[in-house]
């Protein structure tokens, strides 16, 4: 784990007004990666010892904490996080809990991959934020149980070690394991309550499982693929468009600001490996009077590849989505879309095959990876 800016001492009491006004934060170096935690990929909270007050669920919602100080429960105060009892020790004598006694959630990973960064997220927990936190990481393949990842033969690698947090504050720590995870322990310790979990990293897919696949999508987030840069992500992300299934809502999708200029927008992917491309989809989904008006896609293979042109600049519909066939399958690592002049898109597809050279690299990947 690697020292970056941290949140430790207690949070204000809420005096009313905004509740995000002394909410504490910083830029942390890691959270251009991909969430492997993210919902939309499939993760999900499959176990706590205790969730008294609030669901462990509520850990993974992608949207920020809220915060409704009236809202009470048969239970105590309804809290959008994690949250478990307060701890007790074994008697009149010794009424503090132990310095090892500490509460858990598993998590399951939407996307088996390399963690770059946590944040441990308390917003709201004022008074009752853990005193400290610790994460550690698995890899097991399949769909194993709670009770299974539990067994006494699991290993598990420590991210984050026994961490001091702050309240009502973003707790941001960079990982450097250089390992392939499939499941997450988060710990607080002794007690207490998390508003939201991230987990920011890079997808690392089973190569035998997409060879069985043969024909998938080449930039697909859970298929490895990645954003490497953008011209313009004012509304929204452009990692958006390489989540799973269809937007559902315009804020879905990825929408530049308004050009007053001549240029264009463009993003640039990273496919899994070096494919063969057969197929392109661009979806405009919920955007109706702020597609790209016009979009051309082109492809290179290696850093250094030159860009050709492989869909030329080709009129959009609002709200559609847009299949096109290539002439002649090509070859290539790298794929830039450009829309014109701006605008937005909501999902793309590129579809296609590993390469034997791609094949035998991401295999050598993962092998690495301890996988």
């Amino acid at each position: 784990m690697v020292s970056i800016p941290s949140f430790t001492g207690d949070a204000d009491p809420f005096g009313g007004g905004d509740p995000y006004a002394d909410y504490r934060t910083a830029d942390f170096p890691f959270t251009h990666h991909a969430d492997l935690a993210d919902r939309r990929l499939g993760a999900g909270v499959i176990a706590a010892n205790d969730e008294f007050f609030a669901e462990r669920e509520n850990m993974l919602k992608p949207q920020a904490a809220e915060f409704d100080p009236e809202h009470f429960g048969h239970k105590g105060k309804i809290m959008d996080g994690w949250e478990t009892r307060r701890r007790r020790g074994v008697s009149a004598a010794r009424p503090h809990p132990t310095d090892d006694d500490h509460d858990w959630a598993l998590v399951r990973l939407g996307a088996p991959g390399v963690v770059r960064g946590i944040v441990v997220d308390t917003a709201h927990f004022r008074g009752n934020y853990p005193r400290a936190v610790s994460v550690q990481a698995t890899s097991l393949a399949g769909s194993p149980s709670p009770e299974e990842l539990l067994a006494d033969d699991v290993t598990w690698a420590t991210l984050v070690p026994r961490t001091a947090v702050g309240g009502h504050a973003a707790n941001g720590f960079a990982v450097d394991a250089g390992q392939r995870f499939t499941h997450l322990r988060v710990n607080q310790h002794p007690d207490g309550g998390i508003a939201r979990l991230r987990v920011y990293g890079e997808v690392a897919p089973d190569p035998e499982w997409l060879g069985v696949l043969g024909t998938f999508d080449l930039v697909a987030l859970e298929n490895g693929g990645q954003v490497e840069d953008a011209s313009d992500r004012f509304y929204s992300p452009a990692t958006n468009t390489i989540q799973p299934g269809r937007s559902r809502k315009m804020d879905d999708g990825w929408e530049t600001r308004r050009r007053r200029d001549k240029g264009n927008d463009w993003i640039r992917y990273r496919l899994v490996e070096q494919s063969e491309i057969r197929a392109v989809a661009i979806d405009t989904a919920y955007l109706k009077g702020n597609s790209a008006g016009w979009a051309a896609v082109s492809l290179r293979d290696g850093e250094r590849g030159e860009w050709a042109e492989v869909l030329p600049r080709t009129r959009l519909q609002p709200d559609t989505n847009h299949r096109f066939v290539l002439d002649a399958p090509a070859v290539g690592t790298h794929v830039r879309v450009d829309i014109y002049p701006d605008g937005g898109i909501s999902r793309l597809r590129v579809f296609g095959s590993l390469t034997g050279e791609g094949t035998a690299r991401l295999r050598a990947r993962h092998h690495e990876l301890g996988a």
